[in-house]
């Protein structure tokens, strides 16, 4: 091989070495979609923010609407949000979705948690049971929240917006307002919640002054991640500990729509947590993962992942050992608003892309 050849070869090998992950349709076909969860024999589960569940396999169109899904209040940003396997699912056949419930009067309405056992046929939810309701029950259709993880130990925590208008219930502790909880499977309160001895405080809250949540998710270690949206700037992630008040709508780095600061207007105080990344403007994020896999080489291995709706973008996101951004990195800009981010089984990032209805994965 003469020298020119042998150039043109080494640069052709690195430029595959090098070359940038793509993006390829899954499943197609969708309507609003918000969550997807994997299932053991390979298909997914996804819901559709009008009320409707939904299998799909790879390559192939979304299936009949699963029969049993309750009621949704299908407004503003309410309706069939988020859903998870439950740890065990391939022996219980267990899943938790989350959703906006209507009130007794309809007028109002807040977000529920429920479990069902889904039939080895796929095609119907049995045993629904509500396990947890947000309360107080209220007139908006805005700040739903409904991401749901569950821990190591089989602990259930639910994100719960503070919807909008009531804000300043974020910082008391007698309602589910601006809030994460941790529950137990069947609904009940763990003895070891932060608060449950505290008079007047709902015991089921595990942390608050939150806005709207739309990620949640556990790390290697164990570690409850978190990520909501401000208001116009001050988008956050956070990395949340029993009993901690996370600021809003004290402290923000954002503003209100169309200007002015929100309160005080400060960035900081005493007893609030600071966000260990922001966001200034907002890129409205939905859907959070941290990698575990190797899959597109180290390094991505231990990065966040953060869907933007506003830009239709996916962020990378890089910490160091003490929890300070060091990189941040857009990827696949203008593929439409981002809802969900997954890790999959196969140690692949997927994608449910909202306006084109499309589940699509990052190919290494």
């Amino acid at each position: 091989m003469n020298t020119r050849a042998l150039l043109l070869a080494t640069a052709l090998v690195a430029s595959a070495a090098h070359a940038a992950p793509q993006l390829e349709t899954v499943v197609e076909g969708l309507k609003t979609p918000w969550a997807v969860a994997f299932l053991p024999d390979g298909q997914f589960l996804i819901t559709e923010r009008d009320g409707t569940m939904r299998t799909a396999k790879a390559g192939g169109k979304p299936g009949a609407p699963i029969q049993g899904v309750p009621a949704v209040v299908a407004e503003g940003q309410g309706g069939l949000l988020d859903v998870q396997l439950d740890s065990d699912f391939a022996r219980n056949r267990t899943i938790y979705f989350c959703f906006a419930e209507a009130g007794a009067d309809k007028s109002t309405n807040s977000t529920a948690l429920a479990r069902a056992k889904l039939s080895d046929d796929l095609k119907r939810l049995t045993d629904v049971k509500v396990i947890f309701s947000q309360q107080p029950k209220v007139d908006s259709k805005l700040h739903f929240g409904c991401r749901i993880a569950e821990s190591p130990d089989g602990k259930l925590f639910l994100s719960l917006g503070e919807r909008f208008k009531f804000m300043q219930s974020a910082q008391t502790l007698d309602n589910h307002l601006g809030k994460v909880v941790r529950i137990n499977k069947d609904g009940s309160v763990p003895a070891d919640n932060p608060f449950v001895k505290t008079p007047g405080a709902l015991p089921e809250i595990w942390t608050y002054g939150h806005r709207n949540s739309q990620g949640l998710t556990f790390d290697e270690k164990g570690r409850l991640w978190e990520l909501e949206h401000g208001p116009q700037g001050g988008d956050e992630l956070n990395l949340l500990s029993p009993k901690l008040n996370y600021g809003w709508p004290v402290i923000t780095y954002g503003e209100n729509y169309g200007g002015g600061k929100i309160g005080d207007g400060i960035f900081a105080k005493a007893g609030m947590e600071q966000p260990l990344v922001k966001w200034v403007p907002s890129i409205a994020p939905s859907g959070l993962t941290k990698l575990r896999s190797a899959k597109y080489g180290p390094a991505w291995q231990g990065n966040f992942f953060v869907g933007s709706l506003k830009f239709g973008y996916l962020e990378r996101v890089k910490l160091d050992a003490n929890n300070r951004p060091v990189e941040q990195e857009k990827l696949f800009e203008g593929a439409g608003r981002m809802r969900d981010v997954r890790e999959g089984p196969d140690g692949l990032l997927y994608l449910l892309l909202e306006t084109s209805g499309r589940l699509v994965r990052v190919k290494p």
